[in-house]
């Protein structure tokens, strides 16, 4: 049985569908951050401490959130993030978010890790799809997936640059929420306590990691696996020449994920790519890390106007892609918004969550005098 969701008012309340709706240990791998979390909160923290000067007297009887995200046009300024593993929280997750992405007129980004493939989410969601690539120690491996997202109409690669290893998830090492996954009985308690998400993963199998097919060795594919198998394959080599190397095998636009410093942000244009995408991976890797929105200004002015800048890490209201946009990101990238939304109620979910979002982004340019998104600007954020 869905979640009611006309009672959920925003983001924090999809969390709250989703956190009862999941076993604790599904729920905290999605929920969860690095060591002691600093990270995590920080990133909420660094958009609370942002403060508005609106402007009044301007005419925000009628408000047009369209705008361009990396060359082409979108009703919002709005990314899905990559987050892997969604079809362990809901059957077809990945599809569900991808759909939602559509119809609210944004592009998906697909993890590497979806629960389902490329192929698979093109086909049955459609829109404007972007492919996430972690770049494994197998390379031919690697170039297959960067040529199957391409195949499948995929019109931008986000290579993720801030996973050398994986971080220390310490919710996940409590909750055994690891490689090799057994059933426990504390397991099997959480379960027999959460019977819709069980019957589900009864009725439709446990997920599997349908682009690593043929990577991972048998048994370590499913869905159990997902807090450390994927982070074991990841090649910690990678560095700016092969930035450049995908950069000349990549016919689209290539974004770079993972982005904290201008100095790297200038060293990738360099390269070619066509955007730079902040984050610290949610809070789920680097503990201590600066929140990305506290980073933008310092990259926005090394860059300039010569790429977009996207940014993600701690989204959960509107007027985060307000502030994002005076501070000079091109579009703000939502990851655990949709994906407690999905996990509350499926597709319906995803597009309550964006709902929400683009009502709270609405609301915030009415009352800072902003009518369009071209009429955000830096002005607006408190010195």
């Amino acid at each position: 049985m869905a979640a009611d969701l006309t009672r959920a008012y925003n983001i924090e309340d999809l969390r709250g569908l989703a956190r009862r709706r999941l076993p604790r240990m599904v729920f905290d791998f999605y929920d969860g951050g690095a060591e002691d979390e600093v990270t995590l909160r920080g990133n909420r923290a660094a958009f609370e401490n942002l403060r508005l000067a609106p402007k009044v007297l301007r005419d925000v009887s009628k408000v047009d959130t369209g705008c361009e995200i990396l060359g082409s046009p979108a009703k919002l300024p709005m990314v899905i993030a990559p987050t892997g593993g969604a079809g362990f929280s809901w059957p077809g997750g990945d599809i569900a978010i991808a759909r939602a992405a559509k119809a609210f007129g944004i592009p998906c980004t697909l993890s590497t890790s979806t629960t389902a493939t490329v192929e698979r989410i093109a086909e049955q969601a459609g829109g404007r799809l972007w492919f996430q690539l972690y770049v494994l120690h197998d390379r031919a491996f690697t170039a297959k997936l960067v040529a199957r997202a391409a195949a499948a109409g995929c019109e931008a690669l986000v290579v993720t640059a801030d996973l050398a290893t994986g971080g220390k998830r310490e919710r996940d090492f409590r909750n055994r929420f690891a490689v090799p996954f057994r059933l426990g009985p504390a397991h099997v308690l959480q379960a027999c306590t959460k019977l819709h998400w069980s019957w589900n993963i009864l009725a439709h199998g446990v997920p599997a990691f349908e682009n690593l097919r043929g990577l991972v060795p048998p048994g370590r594919a499913s869905a159990s696996a997902i807090a450390t198998s994927v982070g074991r394959e990841i090649d910690a080599a990678l560095n700016f020449e092969d930035v450049a190397r995908l950069r000349d095998a990549w016919k689209g636009k290539l974004l770079v994920k993972g982005v904290a410093r201008a100095d790297d942000a200038e060293r990738l244009l360099r390269t070619g790519v066509d955007g730079l995408w902040l984050s610290n991976h949610g809070g789920r890797q680097l503990d201590g890390a600066i929140a990305p929105i506290d980073a933008l200004p310092s990259i926005a002015a090394a860059v300039g106007a010569r790429v977009p800048i996207l940014l993600d890490s701690g989204v959960r209201r509107g007027s985060d892609a307000l502030k994002a946009r005076a501070l000079g990101a091109q579009a703000v990238a939502i990851g655990r918004a949709t994906l407690f939304g999905a996990a509350a109620a499926g597709e319906a979910g995803a597009r309550r969550a964006l709902e929400i979002l683009a009502d709270e982004l609405v609301r915030t340019m009415q009352l800072c005098g902003a009518a369009s998104i071209a009429d955000i600007s830096p002005d607006l954020i408190a010195r």
